[in-house]
This record gives C-alpha cells, structure tokens and sequence, in this order.
C-alpha cells in the first residue's frame, strides 16, 4: 500500500466512523439547545451583519463575517460539489444542504465562545478562536497549542496549496499542455508576490478586501445559477426528485457507505461551510460588537450562503445540464466549465474561470488570517510570524507547481483532527454560549440594544468584557 493510498484509508475511516456522528450529533444537539436559533432568529442574524465600529483598529461584523465567508466560500463549493456529485450521485446535494442548517447552530456557539474569549492585541486589533477558548475556559493550554497546531497545518499549508492548484486548473481550457508549460510557475510567481503583501499588510487589508470581492463574486456566481434555474425551470422538480431519490437510497448508501452521497455529501458539506470544525471563530473574534451573541448570529449567515447560496448554484448548474452524465472523463472545475458552456456557450467558460480565481484568492487570505490567529496563540515572536507568513507565501506558490492528491489526504485528517478537538470543546462550553444568547434575547425583549458584561453571565475571566 502506498502512502497515499494509507492517507486515503485513513482518512475514509475518521470521516466514516467518526466525525459524521460527531458533526451530526452537534448540530441536532445545539439545535434543541438554542430552540433552532438559526431559524427562530433569523432576522436577528440579517441584522447583526451590520453591527457598526467604532475604532478603527477593528474589524466590524460585516468585515469579519466576510473574511469567514472568504474562507468557507472557495474552491470546495465549486470543485468539491461537482466532485460529491460525480462520486456520489445527486443525493450528496440534500446532505450538504441538511449539514447546512444544522451546522449553523454549532457556528451560532463556537463563534459566540470566540467573541466571549478573545483578547486585544498591542495595536488594538482583537484575535481569538478555540485555542484560545480552549486555554482561558477550559484552562487547558496545551490542547489549545495542538488545536493550533491542527489548524496552521490544515490552512496554510493545506488548503492554501489546494487552492492554488485549483486556479491552476482553471487554465486547461486555455493551455492543452498546462503542466509541461510555464504557465504554472507564472501563476504561482503570481499568487507568492499578491499572497505574501496581503499577509504582512495584515487584518484591516484582508478584511477591507474580502468585504469587497466576496460579496461580488457570490453575486456574479448566484446570478449564473439562477439564470439556469430560470431557463430550465420545467425540469426543477424532476432534479429535486432525482436529488431526494438517490438521497435516501439505501442499499446505495450502506452497500459502500465510505463513498455514498450521504458521505460525501457531509465530507464536502463540512469542507465547503466548515462548521463546527472552528475555523471561522478566529474571524468571529476579530469583530467589534457590543454583544457576543451578535457575531454568533452574523455566522449564521455565513454558514447559509456558503452553502444554501453558492453550493445549491453549482448543484443546479450540474444537475440541471447534465453534462456530469454525458461525459464521464471530466470532474471538478473543468466539469463546471463545460456545464455552464453547454447552457450558455464557450463565453461563460470564462465567468466560470474568473469566480473560480476570485474564490481561491479570498479564500487564500482568509485561511491566512485564521493561521495567524494561531501563530500569535503559540508564540507572540515577531521574528517567528515573519518566517511564518513567508512560508506560507511559498506554500502558495508551491500548489501551483504540484500535483495535490497527498495534500488534499492530509488536509482532510487535519481539519478532521481539528474538528473533533474543537466539537469536543464546544460541547464542554455550550452552556456559556447559551447563557449568553439568552441574555442577549432578555435584553432584546426589554427593547435594549444588547451590550455584554462578563457578570451578565457569571464569568470572571474574559479579556476584553470586564
């Protein structure tokens, strides 16, 4: 057996036998927790999105929500789905859509725990996220350093490479012979000299830039599902048919549970809006609020159009023009490609080329700025974040150039590693998230806007709600 071959068995058992139990778990647990807070507050959650700053230094809610809507809205809820769909058939689109709704009550309490336990920085800027929930709430410091750890290595030097390669894979089209030409190294060059002046222009650029191209590409991509959408909508109910059909086909699932829909339509669901995993608590924590249930509310939002929004566009543009069954030689990106060049013509191959380069990008900043969070957690040396931010710079570059089947491997263990630490966290702490929530909804119901004191709640050890 090969190495990439025992990643891959691996890496089938901890998704197969651990982590759905343990996402799914969540989800329904947090649901009846907070009395299903992603549905009964949902105008709550519209709202947040625009909690105003005050202080420069900070990030406002709508910048933080788009810095982790940066992260999860990648190159997952494009190549990943068409993949899940391919592999799986389209019964992966309802699980993704289930693990959605459901994990937007386990980012509704992990992001209210990072804005809880978040601290401020000499420049005035907050940092936080299960590291530092971990440390300050369950005074376990060492777990934190190895949630850290998980993390670093699952985004900067994971899914930054896979991103990459990714916008690499965008250029078959154009060149036949991708990978014998220069191109790659171009590309690359490229991405190391953009990637390494964002990491070092530091959090008010990647956030000022995600609010800015997030909400532009998610439109553009929107737009062209709902253009199909609209020009096939005789055959909707056929799709969605098919979709619940194959979803809950059992002997398709249980006959090879480790590649059916229900599988892989979790495995891509949780890589594409990464609930629950605690990724997107260290953007929710850099936010300026008056409340933490308020940016708890806002990844709520997050969550939806990661996955309700961008992955049901690709979903349909697959479905809808069946190209994924006509031609079995193509997957991921190139598969998108020709899926919206078959409804709309070889001019639409290159929107399809452009979203795909903008999502990656983003989401390259956004892994960045999580990973930072965790290298000021283990160590606050400045020398040391400089030879990090240049390393992951030079990861970047490196996707590029590389064939990624390993890393992707080993980025689905470490963010599966991550995940089960930080579940495992949250499920220990809920009761302050809750405790939370339902102060912010005891003030609400007073008509008071909401403003957080750590003796709201009994605490006595936050950083910055003293």
């Amino acid at each position: 057996m090969t190495f990439a071959e025992l990643l891959k068995k691996f890496d089938d058992i901890l998704y197969t036998w651990c982590l759905i139990y343990m996402l799914a778990g969540a989800g329904i647990y947090f649901t009846i927790r907070t009395r299903f807070v992603q549905l009964r507050l949902l105008g709550d959650c519209i709202a947040c999105m625009f909690e105003k700053k005050t202080d420069s230094h900070h990030m406002s809610s709508f910048q933080a929500l788009m810095v982790a809507t940066a992260s999860r809205v990648g190159t997952g809820n494009m190549a990943g789905v068409a993949t899940a769909i391919v592999a799986g058939g389209p019964g992966a689109a309802f699980w993704m859509w289930l693990m959605a709704v459901l994990g937007a009550a386990s980012a509704f309490i992990e992001s209210t725990l990072a804005q809880i336990y978040k601290v401020q920085e000499e420049d005035g800027s907050y940092k936080g996220g299960p590291a530092y929930y971990i440390e300050r709430a369950l005074g376990a410091r060492w777990l934190g350093v190895i949630f850290a750890i998980s993390l670093i290595a699952t985004f900067a030097f994971g899914f930054n490479g896979l991103q990459a390669y990714n916008i690499v894979s965008t250029m078959e089209y154009y060149f036949p012979n991708l990978h014998s030409s220069p191109v790659p190294l171009v590309i690359g060059c490229l991405l190391f000299m953009s990637s390494l002046y964002l990491f070092f222009a530091g959090s008010d650029k990647i956030g000022w830039l995600s609010s800015v191209l997030v909400p532009v590409m998610s439109v553009m991509y929107i737009v062209m599902g709902i253009l199909i959408i609209i020009l096939n909508i005789g055959e909707i109910p056929a799709v969605l048919a098919a979709v619940m059909k194959d979803a809950f086909d059992l002997r398709a699932i249980f006959g090879g549970f480790t590649g059916s829909c229900m599988v892989l339509g979790i495995k891509r669901g949780l890589f594409s809006n990464e609930a629950g995993m605690g990724s997107a608590p260290n953007a929710s924590a850099s936010a300026e609020v008056s409340h933490p249930a308020k940016q708890g509310l806002a990844q709520v939002i997050s969550v939806y159009i990661d996955t309700l929004m961008i992955c049901s566009a690709t979903v349909f543009i697959l479905l809808l023009t069946g190209v994924y069954k006509t031609d079995s030689t193509l997957d991921g990106i190139p598969l998108l490609q020709q899926s919206v060049a078959a409804q709309f013509g070889p001019w639409a191959i290159h929107v399809i080329t452009v979203a795909v380069c903008m999502f990656a990008f983003t989401s390259i900043v956004g892994n960045y700025f999580y990973a930072e969070a965790n290298i000021l957690f283990i160590s606050q040396n400045r020398l040391f974040l400089t030879i990090f931010r240049v390393a992951a710079a030079f990861m970047v570059m490196a996707g590029a150039l590389t064939n990624m089947d390993v890393a992707w491997s080993l980025a689905d263990i470490t963010m599966g590693f991550e995940a089960v630490v930080n579940i495992i966290a949250i499920l220990l702490l809920s009761r302050i998230a809750i405790r939370c929530l339902k102060d912010y909804e005891d003030q609400k119901a007073r008509d008071i806007d909401p403003v957080f004191h750590e003796n709201n709640i009994g605490l006595d050890n936050t950083d910055v709600w003293k």
